[in-house]
């Protein structure tokens, strides 16, 4: 099989989970969020509401393509593209496993931080093209927010590269699993090299990355515009935020990004501090946990595992929290993330220097 062919291969299978995943996070959310406020949720379309997500879904395909009249036609069509393949585009360099991903980069962790960013433009161009002013309010809102919070998630990344020498992913992935000491150096509080398991995770291997790990999930929850986080989106107060006057497929796609980033974000977290596709289980004595339980097969599964725990946290957050005002959000990014970020990457070059 060509490279040609089986690039195309990959990119439609990633389009695919990205489309299934939305589809499975809207039904778990809706659930989730019933079981919290006491509701039932979905319950008609489908055995347990199960269809119910999919009926959506098509109603949304068949819906009308509207664009209001005083709209600028080029910016208003570009927009829902740029914000969905702005994320879709950031699972390229995802490894999902040992020796699995889909596009190999030693810079593989600066391209996905670069290109999802790219995110905001389309926010940008969904609220001035749209023409009004309940669009244009909410993505002057998303655009102050994700600038914000990308200073301290910026920086927690930066904590990890400092500590892993690395912006391979594969790489980053690689050392916190059960590793060979002539093969790499080891990069830790403890030697852990031939145990495995959770305590070769980085947040456990310089324990000053567990707050790092906080930092950056804390700010991906404002990336990706979700509760306490979700001003840009205040329907009380801009009807639905940037997106207010997408119709059909445009808003499809704008969920379609919404859901998408929720994945990435989350997976990037696990990549990054909590042992990436390697398994939580060590290897005791002659029990060789770790080594059971690593493989590919197993590395995708542990992989889906901690990302949707980290996503079903996202949706536990938002229907738990009260969101947030305009200057709680900013101090918060401001005058306790970035500072507290800044901290810890000072610690990762005490670390390198002192502890390694």
């Amino acid at each position: 099989m060509n490279s040609f062919l089986l690039n195309i291969i990959v990119a439609v299978g990633l389009f695919a989970f990205a489309a299934l995943f939305a589809l499975f996070g809207v039904y778990a959310e809706r659930k989730v969020s019933a079981f919290i406020q006491d509701r039932l949720g979905p319950t008609e379309t489908g055995k347990f509401g199960l269809m119910q997500t999919l009926a959506d879904a098509l109603k949304l395909l068949q819906k009308e393509s509207i664009i209001p009249a005083a709209a600028d036609k080029v910016l208003f069509v570009l927009a829902p593209i740029i914000i969905f393949v702005s994320v879709y585009m950031g699972f390229a360099c995802l490894p999902w496993g040992p020796n699995l991903v889909p596009s190999k980069a030693n810079l593989g962790l600066y391209y996905v931080f670069a290109i999802v960013s790219i995110e905001l433009l389309g926010i940008l161009m969904a609220g001035w093209g749209s023409n009004n002013k309940y669009s244009i309010l909410g993505a002057m809102r998303s655009a102050a927010q994700i600038i914000s919070y990308e200073i301290p998630a910026g920086f927690a990344i930066i904590a990890v590269v400092m500590v892993t020498q690395t912006l391979d992913m594969q790489v980053i992935s690689a050392q916190q699993g059960v590793l060979s000491p002539e093969k790499v150096k080891f990069l830790g509080f403890w030697d852990v090299t031939h145990i495995g398991g959770i305590l070769s995770w980085n947040i456990f291997k310089a324990p000053h990355l567990i707050i790092a790990f906080v930092i950056y999930f804390i700010s991906s929850l404002a990336e990706s515009n979700r509760a306490p986080f979700d001003i840009p989106e205040a329907e009380s107060e801009l009807v639905e935020g940037f997106h207010t006057e997408f119709t059909g497929m445009k808003f499809a796609f704008v969920f379609l990004a919404e859901y998408s980033m929720m994945f990435v974000v989350s997976m990037i977290a696990v990549i990054l501090f909590l042992g990436a596709w390697n398994t939580p289980l060590p290897n005791i004595g002659p029990v060789k946990l770790a080594d059971w339980t690593t493989g590919i097969v197993w590395g995708i599964a542990w992989t889906f595992i901690k990302s949707l725990l980290l996503v079903f946290v996202q949706i536990w957050i938002r229907w738990t929290l009260p969101r947030l005002r305009v200057d709680q959000l900013m101090n918060l990014s401001w005058k306790v993330l970035t500072p507290l970020a800044f901290l810890c990457m000072l610690i990762s070059g005490i670390w390198r220097l002192w502890v390694m």
